[in-house]
This record gives C-alpha cells, structure tokens and sequence, in this order.
C-alpha cells in the first residue's frame, strides 16, 4: 500500500521543521496589502482589520513604484502590446520596449549594452554558468546575496571543472590571498571571475570597488557587481557604487584612472520603479553570449512588456530628476539621527537608505515586529537563515517619498518597545 502523505518522509520532518520554528517564535507571517506601495499602506491584519501603516521595510527607494508617469507607462503598454509575451526572447518574445528598456539601461550604467530577466535572481544564475569553462574560478565576498551564491553552486553542475573561492567580508588582505591562490593553482586555467555586492543589503556597507578594481587589474580577474540595492541610492545622480567611487562612464565625476566595473547585475524591482525584472549591463560581447546561449532566456517568458515599459520610464525619471537621489539622503541621515539621540536603540552607520538595529535573537525581532505594527509601523525583522545567528535585526529602509513626521512616528513607537 502507498504511503499516505501525512505519514511520508517529508510531511514528517516538515511537520517536525514548522513545529519547531512556530515554539520558538520565528514563524515569518505574509503580511497582506490593499494599496499601491508608498511612504504609507494599507495592510489586512490576520483578523482581517484593516490599517494605515508607515511603511518602512520596501526597496522603494525613490518613492517611485507609485509615480503616476510610472504607472500610466506600465497601462499604456498593457494596452499596446497586451498581457504577456507569451514566448521566450528568441522565439517571439521580443517586443520593441524591451530594446528601449535595455539602452535606457546601459546609459543609466554606463555600459555598452544590458539585456534584462524576469529578476536578477535569473540575471545572475545566467551569468556565470553561461560565461564560465572548465579552468575558471569565481571568487565571492563572504556575506554576498543568496543568488550569487546559489549561481556558484550551479555553476560547476553545468560547467565541469569551475572552481570557487570565497574571501573575508570587505577585506583586502583576504581578497589579495584569495586571488593568489588562484594564480598559484594549476587547476585554474581560464578567467577569475571577482563578485561583489555594491550595497550588502543586511548591513548596509557598501564594497571598496577601487581597491577591488586594483586587484582584479593586478591578477588579471573580471569584476561583477550586483548593485540591486544601490540603483537610485548611490552617486550624485543614483548610478549605484560605481559613481559614489566616481567610476561610472558618463556620469559627473567620472574619473577614468579609477577603472571601471566590467559586469553589472542588477534589478527593476527595487529603487527604478519597484515593479520586477533585472539585467546584466556589460560589454556588447557578452550581452552576445547571454543571448546566444543564457539558459534562464532560453527557457523563460521574456520580461512582461508592462513592466518593461513602467521600468523605462521610471529610469527617465531619475535621469530627469537627480533631486530625489538627494531628498532620499537627506531624509536617511534624519532618521539616523533622531534614532540615535531619541531612543536607547543604534542604527549601524551606512551611506545607503538601509538602517539595521541589531536586536539579537531571532524571536526577539520578530516580536518587536510584531509590536511595531501595533503602533502603525511597519518593519520585518530578519533572522536566521537571512542573518547569523544572535544578529536578528530591524531593518528600517528609507524611501524618498518619506517625510519627518514619518521618522517622528517611527521614534515614538521605538521609545515605546
């Protein structure tokens, strides 16, 4: 007789898993909204009650998954070119905002061209198993995104004899080692591939692009950012790293002895518009190979057209208006601030919109969570597996479309946990 699914290995141990997690208060909770996002939302409790709530935990950096020019971009599309693409790029899934989208990208960049995914999560599991061969290492920051490291797990599967390499958090001396060893191994006999996150987004440092630059020159090694959580924050006019080191093509500052970045991922789902999507800007020769062989746009429906469409025009809006880069750094460096000197809580420093209060326990983030959405405010604690273990924090993001009253109600609900 087959075994019944609750008495299956799975059900058992997941059964076993979930028990665990909900006793010791870490259960994460889909937390529900009824409106566009923006500086506020309106949630629907679990009881089904409904509440105006500051949020203070989306990637909405510049306020513009709301923007009305944003918006009607996206429906104009949808009237123009329909629902779907219903195809993948090579096939028939190729439509004319898609081309806009990716120049508009490369010259947001500075790169010589860009090719855009359903989300940079695709971007990046596309990158280094189409571009690596047997011989290469890819060599990673310790504390990257999940998605690089996932891409580096599935890398060797498709591409037999790539190696990996990990160096210490934002440490150079580690970075020099690793890289040293991979010059000085016999198994490695192509390219070294170097990848960091611009913005760590648990933290909210940021990575020493020239000192990498330098290195990656010294031993030959291609440099890859993934600046999701830099677009719109980062740089006079919300390039990313790359202008806040002055090493973006194209844009003020530039300072050509620095170097350049060599590979970009990246999203459309944060600070550009906040819709989903995301790309790899980088040299016209690799876009190529991508495009030719990239198994994720191979495989996978093209980038919904409304998308697309809504993601251009959020980008032009930047370009056109480099104040909301600032008004963003200016509402930050106040919040940090009044939570510094209102509360007995620390805001680890950052000159990104990303503020964490490292609380400890898992439990206890999650709990205060919970409290601060009793006092209309709403932001996730992250735990274990997102974080180590006994560094649970409140991770606060700040958006453009924030005001001081806002970060005023979010002190007066700290001072009262």
């Amino acid at each position: 007789m087959p075994t019944t699914s609750t008495q299956s290995p799975f059900a058992i141990r997941t059964k076993e898993t979930l028990g665990t997690l909900a006793a010791a208060g870490q259960m994460k909770i889909l937390q529900t909204l009824d409106s566009p996002m923006d500086a506020t939302v309106t949630m629907i409790d679990e009881d089904g009650s409904r509440h105006e709530r500051i949020c203070m935990c989306s990637n909405n950096y510049l306020g513009l998954a709301n923007h009305p020019d944003v918006v009607e971009a996206g429906i104009e599309a949808l009237r123009t070119y329909g629902a779907g693409t219903a195809s993948v790029r090579f096939i028939c899934g190729t439509f004319a905002p898609h081309h806009i989208l990716e120049k508009t990208i490369a010259e947001y960049m500075g790169t010589e061209a860009s090719y855009t995914f359903v989300s940079c999560w695709n971007a990046t599991e596309a990158l280094f198993p189409t571009c690596c061969e047997a011989g290469d290492i890819i060599i990673s920051d310790e504390l990257n995104h999940a998605c690089i490291i996932d891409s580096m797990r599935l890398t060797p599967v498709i591409k037999k004899g790539v190696k990996k390499g990990i160096y210490k958090h934002s440490d150079m001396d580690s970075v020099k080692e690793v890289l040293e060893k991979a010059k000085n191994n016999p198994e490695v006999t192509g390219q070294i591939w170097l990848i960091t996150d611009g913005i760590f987004s648990m933290e909210g440092d940021i990575a020493n692009l020239p000192e990498l630059r330098k290195l990656c020159d010294e031993y030959n090694a291609l440099l890859v950012v993934d600046d999701s959580h830099a677009h719109g924050v980062l740089g006079t006019t919300g390039r990313g790293t790359h202008e806040h080191y002055n090493m973006c093509p194209g844009a003020p500052g530039f300072d050509a002895s620095l170097g350049t970045i060599d590979i970009f991922t990246g999203t459309l789902g944060k600070g550009l518009g906040g819709g989903a999507g995301g790309f790899i800007a980088a040299s016209q020769q690799l876009i190529d190979l991508i495009i030719q062989r990239g198994r994720p746009t191979l495989f996978s429906n093209a980038l919904p057209v409304t998308v697309a469409a809504s993601a251009n025009t959020a980008i032009r809006t930047l370009i056109n208006e480099p104040q909301r880069v600032q008004k963003l750094k200016d509402i930050t460096k106040y919040c940090r601030e009044q939570i510094k000197n209102e509360t007995d809580f620390d805001v680890l420093e950052s000159p990104t919109a990303i503020c964490p209060i490292i609380v400890g326990p898992t439990e206890r983030a999650i709990a205060m969570s919970k409290q601060l959405l009793e006092h209309n405010i709403f932001v996730i604690g992250f735990g274990f597996p997102v974080v180590p273990e006994g560094e649970a924090r409140l991770r606060i993001q700040m958006s453009a479309a924030h005001t001081k009253e806002h970060v005023s109600q979010l002190v007066e609900a700290l001072k009262k946990l």
